[in-house]
């Protein structure tokens, strides 16, 4: 055990858990909120601080996702740190390094193929939201790891960690929740608590494997920014506060198919700091902003501060209408939009007690597709969709 210069006893279990682990691989299979990312990035620093000249790599499927994700995390658990301040320099944004005064550093990086994935060594890894990255990429890295190897995901399937690792020796599976996370609050806690939906509450409250099927959008794709050139574009808000996010959407319409950004998604938003994102990111009067109607007050607030914004067209069957004009069109999601992309995969159709789906959806994991929808219900019913032209094609 390490001093409490470097742990501090307002530490999780989790954070022990992992970091007293003596296998070689720790591997972290968590639901929402659980705190597993946190925990072993803590982890991390804690472990360069009392080891010298070690070089710990942090892995994420892609770049934008490591800046929305993990990388995004470490550097709020190190400016909420004074120990972690006085032992390590301020992140080099550039090259996305932690150096610490010992001579270790935590780089964060991505690989895009097994080649890729053979250049430099390390003492320590940490594959964050595994289920994103290949095996072979992984099997490169993990055999240029000297010491541990921490892998970390949401179980929303069944993959290459199930298979090949799981099970084995030397390998310690730890199964958490969002009942490990002594910093949620209660509201938080019982909002995950109250997932309605069985095999929802299965991954996402409980940590375990699931198969979640009857996904409401299949046809979208990862890009790695949106297109400078497009016919149209609005934005979309879903509002939140204390217990669900704010969600505030970018989307264009180019080439018949549909490119969607995350501009923010976090709670605790007030409609002051919702008007200075839509400034600081360059959304001004002359562009549409389609918001929720449940929300008139807030509506009218940012509509006082110039922008143009109008509500939703809500009524009967509008959820379901929205989703149909959604379904209309591909979607191509940039890789930064770790939220879209995480309610992309959970967001599904309702079943009945034989297990058949309805066409009704369960309303979860919805806030930045709500946002998306609320555009689809005012502004796409009467675009036409493009389709690709028939080529002739003449016997001989």
């Amino acid at each position: 055990m390490i001093s409490n210069e470097v742990i501090n006893l307002k530490k999780p279990p989790l954070f022990f858990e992992i970091f007293n682990s003596p296998e070689r691989i720790i591997i972290n299979q968590g639901g929402t909120s659980s705190g597993k990312t946190y925990a072993t990035l803590d982890t991390l620093f804690c472990i360069a601080m009392k080891e010298h000249g070690q070089v710990i790599t942090v892995v994420g499927q892609d770049i934008p996702n490591l800046k929305a994700g993990a990388y995004r995390d470490a550097k709020t658990i190190y400016g909420n740190s004074d120990d972690y301040q006085k032992w390590f320099s301020k992140p080099n944004e550039t090259d996305r390094v932690f150096t610490c005064r010992t001579g270790s550093l935590i780089e964060f990086k991505s690989y895009s193929d097994e080649q890729d994935a053979r250049s430099g060594k390390r003492d320590y890894l940490f594959v964050n939201e595994a289920n994103g990255i290949p095996y072979p990429i992984y099997w490169q890295l993990a055999t240029r790891t000297r010491k541990k190897i921490f892998i970390d995901y949401n179980p929303t399937y069944r993959f290459w960690v199930h298979e090949e690792l799981i099970n084995k020796s030397d390998i310690k599976l730890i199964i958490s929740d969002h009942r490990n996370n002594p910093f949620l609050s209660e509201s938080e806690h019982n909002r995950i608590e109250s997932i309605s939906d069985p095999e929802l509450f299965r991954v996402y409250a409980r940590g375990l494997t699931g198969k979640i099927e009857g996904l409401i959008y299949t046809d979208w794709q990862l890009v790695d920014d949106l297109p400078d050139n497009f016919k149209l574009r609005w934005i979309g808000i879903d509002f939140g506060f204390t217990n669900d996010p704010t969600a505030i959407i970018d989307l264009r319409l180019s080439g018949g198919e549909l490119w969607i950004d995350e501009i923010e998604y976090r709670t605790d938003l007030t409609n002051i700091a919702i008007g200075k994102i839509l400034k600081e990111n360059g959304i001004n009067s002359s562009l549409t902003i389609v918001a929720d109607s449940a929300e008139p007050k807030s509506i009218a607030e940012i509509s006082n501060m110039g922008f143009r914004i109008e509500p939703a067209q809500k009524g009967q069957d509008s959820v379901k209408n929205g989703i149909d004009i959604l379904k209309r069109y591909k979607m191509n999601i940039t890789r930064r939009s770790k939220n879209i992309r995480k309610e992309l995969l959970a967001y599904k159709w309702k079943e009945d007690r034989s297990g058949k789906t309805i066409n009704q959806p369960v309303d979860e994991f919805n806030h930045a597709l709500d946002a998306i929808r609320y555009v689809a219900l005012n502004k796409l019913q009467e675009q036409p969709v493009y389709k690709k032209p028939k080529v002739r094609t003449t016997r001989i």
